[in-house]
């Protein structure tokens, strides 16, 4: 039976990740057994998001990481992307996304020169979904930068408003002596954040 390790990720704490989640009725009417489901809430642009990081120190050898999307793994420059699949198949894990073409079935069975064009070709489709993963990810940055500088023109940009939960939760779990790290893996945030509001909230008293 086929290992399959599912990632599910949203960019931010608001975005919901059900629509996602029936990827794995689908890995698993495909004959895949799902060896665990790793669920984020944090940017695509970051290595260091835990689950990720989780999800690749567990991994096998003969594991497939399934995904909705390859945006959903990652929106890294190329080169830290490349990095990032480097990793898993170092692994002997392989990658299956819907939208990029998988020819690793073909591949196993080819030889010789078959099966280098065949490996060649699927490296550069999945290099080229990689840089539209992250040119999309360059173009939103760049509208929402147009939009702020917009609305700041006309007087109407408050800036981004501070997520006062958040910021509760994380005074509550530092004050209870977790750490920075331990608090941020908690509350799906970045660390920066963990360390900004909790220096704040220091200088606060």
């Amino acid at each position: 039976m086929k290992t399959a390790r599912i990632y599910l990720r949203v960019s931010t704490r608001e975005q919901e990740l059900e629509r996602q989640e029936r990827i794995i009725d689908d890995a698993k009417k495909a004959g895949y057994y799902i060896a665990n489901v790793y669920k984020e809430k944090a940017s695509g642009a970051r290595f260091d998001r835990p689950e990720l990081q989780r999800m690749i120190s567990e991994l096998q050898d003969g594991d497939v990481i399934i995904a909705e999307k390859i945006d959903r793994l990652t929106r890294l420059p190329l080169d830290e992307a490349i990095n990032l699949i480097d990793s898993i198949k170092s692994k002997g894990a392989r990658l299956c996304v819907p939208d990029i073409l998988d020819l690793s079935e073909i591949s196993s069975d080819a030889t010789g020169v078959t099966k280098i064009v065949i490996d060649s070709m699927q490296d550069l489709l999945l290099k080229i979904a990689l840089q539209v993963a992250r040119d999309d990810y360059e173009i939103r940055r760049q509208r929402q930068r147009e939009g702020v500088a917009i609305a700041k023109a006309k007087g109407k940009y408050k800036g981004r408003q501070a997520n006062k939960q958040l910021h509760k939760l994380i005074i509550e779990c530092r004050s209870s002596g977790k750490s920075i790290n331990k608090t941020a893996e908690l509350l799906n945030c970045s660390p920066a954040t963990v360390k900004n509001v909790w220096s704040r909230h220091k200088n606060n008293k």
